[in-house]
């Protein structure tokens, strides 16, 4: 960064001072907390008679201890792409209405989920339902191990409740399938252009003035494999194809390694199931209310705090499980 010629790259510079302030924010946390620790230490060393103060240094280490619990817990963010930024896609399953209001419910506990992590994010793409609800969405995540904390969201996610659009009142059940890709660097994967279809339409999103009236919507279609990309948020038609080739070049990525994987699965001779059926969470408002994780077998009983975005306990038990494995 003292190079003279630094900021002559300016891509380059800003991954390396975005990498280089990382690296010193964790190592001020971690200083802190031993500069602390070392504090309490002294403090009993000549105080150690005093109960009024061994109180204090109790109330302290108490409080120095969930911090540390807290920096132990990001150590399980070992992952390849754990530090990266993260692009979040939900899919409302079939069912209409209820499955849409379903993927807008779980829009809503993801983005509360990021305020509370003070990340930030932008809608990259939005298909609305006819009547309420979200047919798809795609939202960008900015934030410190965003995929790390995400990445344990990714799967079938089923509702239990009495549907609010039943004259009836008859329970429900609804499905919303939730991708998550890491962010990747340009040069990480390699797009044959001649491979691609682009095509352009108006966008309906909230890119800015004129967004409407123009043709500024991307989507991009890999035609080898089928995987499509779209942007329509951002303010150009070339803003939206960058942020669409990001999204798909992600999606290849992702591709690559299940299609490695599934090969591996076939040397070994082990058949894994990947079928809509297969929830990796099921959401029950009635006739009970309950939220349990089926990898995990973690529980709550209060599904209105989870659907407020209260995750962390569903992803450490994840994080952990993965690491025990």
């Amino acid at each position: 960064m003292s190079a003279p010629n630094f900021w002559r790259d300016k891509k380059k510079a800003r991954k390396v001072s975005k990498e280089f302030n990382d690296i010193k924010e964790e190592l001020e946390i971690w200083d802190n907390l031993l500069s602390e620790v070392n504090d309490l230490i002294i403090i009993l060393e000549d105080l150690s008679d005093d109960k009024k103060i061994i109180k204090e240094v109790e109330i302290k280490f108490k409080a120095l201890n969930k911090q540390f619990s807290k920096l132990e817990f990001e150590l399980l963010f070992s992952g390849e792409y754990d530090k990266c930024n993260a692009i979040l896609s939900i899919h409302a399953g079939t069912g209409g209405v209820e499955a849409q209001d379903w993927a807008e419910m779980l829009l809503r506990m993801y983005l509360r989920f990021t305020e509370y992590k003070g990340w930030q994010t932008k809608i990259l793409s939005e298909s609305r339902g006819g009547e309420t609800g979200i047919k798809s969405v795609t939202v960008y995540i900015s934030g410190r191990y965003a995929y790390g904390w995400l990445k344990s969201e990714a799967g079938v996610h089923r509702l239990v409740r009495i549907s609010p659009f039943d004259a009836e009142k008859m329970r429900h059940t609804s499905f919303a399938l939730v991708e998550i890709l890491p962010e990747l660097e340009e040069a990480e994967i390699e797009i044959n252009p001649k491979d691609l279809r682009i095509d352009t339409f108006m966008s309906s999103g909230h890119g800015g003035q004129g967004v409407n009236t123009t043709y500024s919507a991307v989507r991009i279609v890999h035609e080898p494999t089928g995987l499509t990309a779209t942007c329509q948020n951002e303010r150009s038609q070339l803003q939206n194809k960058e942020m669409a080739m990001k999204i798909l070049g992600a999606k290849l990525q992702s591709y690559r390694k299940e299609e490695q994987a599934k090969e591996k699965q076939k040397i070994r001779g082990e058949i894994l199931s990947a079928e809509w059926g297969n929830q990796i969470r099921s959401y029950v408002l009635h006739p009970y209310k309950m939220v349990k994780d089926h990898r995990t077998g973690f529980e709550s009983k209060e599904p209105d705090k989870i659907l407020d975005g209260k995750l962390d306990d569903f992803i450490e038990a994840y994080l952990k499980l993965k690491i025990k494995k």
